[in-house]
């Protein structure tokens, strides 16, 4: 299969291009940096690129987290996932595989599964968040083969939870994925290879959401300790209360289709140097 990479540079689009390779597939990158870069937000550029790219399948991995701007990611989502979308349809292209997240679900009880809503909150900053994460998930299923991968946080290599990384620096940008406190609140991890493996398999999954995350959702009380001695930082204080909506997600949906995390606990691949 020709499989075209949105976000061929990034965390996610590192690890999954050579697994792609791999796997028999004929890959086109496609990012903001490179030899021939495109902008997203251009829709000519991107419509011109995906028809000189002729692929059978688009991978969506893009993202602007750089400078942890809340509004710039979401145009990413919103006008960059229009563009991508327009473009492929224009292309002749009828499956794409696309990057979501698996924290935009509404408040409840335990880890949520893909049966459960998105959050119907109008209180900002998370209401304009879940209406990208929503944007971009109607956008896709527009096409007929459309597959969301809903990714856990992402930790490893080229992450903000990497050594070095933003979490690991103290940088106050950190906060912007709000999960940076010791608290009561329930977070799903996933490793960017695992991340990356997902994408290569859900090229033959059936249409519909997947919760891409490892097997132990945990409140940041648990967690930030942990990774705190990964990163060899002081562990953040205690402290109490936690976002309602912050209850993590259950990947049996995924597994149900042959995949499963290399890294099943942030336990144990917080400390794990290897790649992938």
């Amino acid at each position: 299969m020709r499989v075209l990479v949105a976000g061929a540079t990034g965390a996610v689009g590192r690890q999954l291009v050579p697994r792609l390779e791999a796997a028999g597939h004929e890959v086109v990158g496609l990012s903001r940096r490179g030899p021939r870069p495109v902008d997203v937000l251009d829709a000519g550029a991107v419509r011109r690129a995906v028809a000189e790219a002729a692929p059978d399948a688009v991978v969506h991995q893009l993202t602007d987290l750089g400078a942890a701007d809340g509004n710039a990611n979401n145009r990413v989502r919103v006008e960059g996932t229009r563009n991508l979308v327009d473009a492929a349809r224009g292309a002749g292209v009828g499956r794409i595989v696309a990057q979501s997240i698996s924290w935009a679900y509404a408040p409840g009880d335990g880890p949520a599964d893909e049966s459960v809503p998105l959050d119907p909150t109008d209180e900002p900053p998370r209401s304009r968040i879940v209406a990208g994460v929503r944007a971009l998930e109607e956008t896709v299923a527009e096409l007929p083969e459309a597959v969301v991968l809903r990714y856990g946080i992402l930790y490893g290599p080229g992450t903000w939870y990497a050594p070095g990384g933003a979490v690991a620096a103290g940088d106050p940008a950190a906060r912007f994925l709000g999960s940076t406190a010791a608290d009561d609140a329930v977070s799903s991890f996933v490793h960017v290879a695992d991340a990356a493996e997902a994408a290569v398999r859900a090229l033959t999954w059936p249409s519909g959401a997947y919760n891409v995350v490892d097997d132990e959702p945990a409140p940041g009380h648990i967690w930030l300790p942990v990774l705190a001695e990964a990163l060899e930082v002081p562990a953040p204080a205690r402290s109490d209360g936690g976002a309602a909506w912050a209850r993590g997600a259950v990947n049996a949906r995924a597994r149900a289709l042959g995949w499963a995390p290399a890294h099943p606990s942030w336990r144990t691949g917080f400390a794990d140097r290897d790649p992938g």
